[in-house]
């Protein structure tokens, strides 16, 4: 550990990417906390720890939703809009040309389409958002031109946001989407260990074991299954090229258990944020089958039960979804038969590419059912104990230790290179 410490602070190009990722953090950090006004913060601090979904989406926003930031929605719609155009390759095959064969140049106008996209769904969950807390009774109502301009104010946050991750991706020292959402449960932390301790009750002590017991169990699989990998033996055929030698070796291939990360978590929060929107919209019209339906999407997701059960659902499905989008076992296979290498006992070519999409889908089951369980094991155990503050445990965990591994894996590959180098 020290020894990492030490080439890190040594290499003086790692050290400054750091730096300027810590120092975008602290932006996105500053601009969550700019308020709009016309709220009561006491009637949002306590209708966000009384609603259980938007009192998660408030932890990954860091607070910036409860306290009616500009930047309330934080990446959330950028998100959304990523995975709707992922979608939508598997339906119009100009997109997955565009995505998966076009190259650097295809990628960048996918995520310029990605950005136009985000710009249309942030002013929607805007307008969701705000609609929802008026009705609610939480901020005042807004005159039209006031409404449209905290839309636009929303947006623009959102907007910002999104660049700004960008800007940390760039620095190749973790995800940018990824590390926004980790500052936020970092920052919010403190304030859920400050009301812990002083609603704490000596009545109260076997729930919290249980929550620690339960955060302790959940870093240690967290970190077995982002390490568990399947390593494929591949043998190398000699060749001769004049009177040298070229291959001969043997080396594996290794697959992931938990190809796809913390993304699955991610993705299942955006989608579950639909219905709520919808139902938020609805609830301003003065249509009965509309306002109808908008009680039914309340209540299913008020009802614990359906409520874990989708989240699971969605976990587990987007855990394959994305493992299959960002592996790609024909590739892998054609650059094996092109470097000359084969896996014992299988023909190189199509059989390669099958053998390892079989392997692939055997492993990452037991990924896609573990993160869906820590995805609603906190509602399970808040629900037996009572203790709101035990809804930081599996989710939030989970995307903290997963992306910490990430940065210090990323962080690791450039220390690896500038050696090379």
């Amino acid at each position: 550990m020290f020894d990492f410490l030490r080439q890190l602070f040594r290499a003086r190009d790692i050290r400054n990417k750091i730096l300027v990722v810590a120092l975008l953090l602290v932006v996105v950090r500053l601009f969550s906390a700019i308020p709009i006004p016309g709220a009561d913060q006491e009637k949002l601090r306590l209708f966000f720890a009384q609603n259980q979904f938007l009192g998660l989406v408030n932890i990954f926003s860091g607070g910036a939703l409860s306290n009616f930031s500009i930047a309330m929605l934080g990446v959330q719609p950028y998100i959304t809009a990523t995975i709707i155009l992922q979608l939508l390759t598997m339906v119009f095959p100009a997109l997955k040309l565009m995505y998966y064969e076009s190259g650097e140049q295809g990628r960048m106008q996918f995520n310029q389409y990605a950005r136009v996209m985000t710009v249309f769904l942030a002013m929607l969950q805007g307008f969701a958002f705000l609609n929802f807390l008026k009705s609610q009774g939480v901020i005042a109502s807004f005159v039209p031109l006031d409404l449209l301009v905290n839309i636009l104010l929303i947006t623009a946050g959102s907007m910002f946001i999104m660049w700004l991750g960008e800007l940390i991706s760039e620095q190749q020292i973790g995800n940018g989407v990824s590390l926004i959402i980790f500052a936020g449960i970092i920052a919010g932390i403190p304030t859920a260990l400050s009301s812990a301790i002083s609603l704490f009750d000596a009545s109260q002590i076997p729930p919290y074991l249980l929550f620690s017991i339960l955060g302790f169990a959940t870093i240690v699989g967290v970190v077995l299954i982002n390490d568990a990998e399947r390593k494929i033996p591949v043998n190398y055929a000699r060749r001769v090229r004049g009177m040298k030698v070229y291959g001969g070796a043997s080396s594996y291939l290794p697959l992931k258990v938990n190809q796809a990360g913390v993304i699955p978590i991610i993705f299942a929060i955006s989608i579950l944020l639909f219905p709520g929107f919808i139902a938020q919209i609805l609830t301003i019209s003065r249509n009965p089958a509309l306002l109808k339906a908008a009680q039914v999407l309340q209540s299913f997701l008020n009802d614990r039960l359906l409520y874990g059960i989708l989240y699971f659902l969605l976990v587990f499905v987007f855990t394959y979804f994305y493992t299959v989008i960002t592996f790609e076992p024909n590739e892998i296979s054609q650059n094996l038969q092109k470097q000359g290498g084969f896996i014992p006992g299988i023909r190189p070519g199509q059989n390669t590419a099958a053998y390892l999409g079989q392997v692939l889908n055997r492993i990452t089951f037991p990924g896609a059912i573990f993160l869906g369980l820590i995805a609603v094991l906190p509602l399970m155990v808040q629900g037996t104990t009572g203790l709101s503050s035990l809804r930081l445990g599996g989710t939030s965990i989970l995307i903290v230790v997963s992306v910490a591994l990430d940065t210090i894996r990323q962080i690791r590959a450039q220390l690896l290179m500038r050696e090379y180098e």
